[in-house]
């Protein structure tokens, strides 16, 4: 067994779509559990979403300019969760 046998799982897109699978069983928990609305919930989670798909991008090799634009993505979903909890 070499070193690549040990990295390739850690370093595949495919450990990403896991997380993010858990991701949404995290939310499905947190409505159903908690109480908090939907959008609440999604609200909480779409940053960390975002960055999750930025991650992905990332070792896809997608073409560049998909990962910056996930990178932003995630900065506005998280000002938009933060208006959400100033308000409240």
């Amino acid at each position: 067994m070499t070193i690549d046998d040990l990295r390739s799982p850690l370093t595949s897109p495919h450990l990403i779509d896991v997380i993010l699978v858990l991701t949404v069983l995290e939310a499905l928990i947190v409505v159903r559990w908690r109480g908090l609305s939907a959008i609440a919930t999604g609200l909480m989670l779409l940053p960390g979403v975002f960055l999750l798909l930025t991650l992905r991008a990332a070792l896809a090799g997608v073409p560049w300019p998909w990962v910056p634009a996930a990178l932003a993505a995630a900065g506005v979903a998280h000002l938009l969760d933060l208006r959400s909890r100033w308000r409240r």
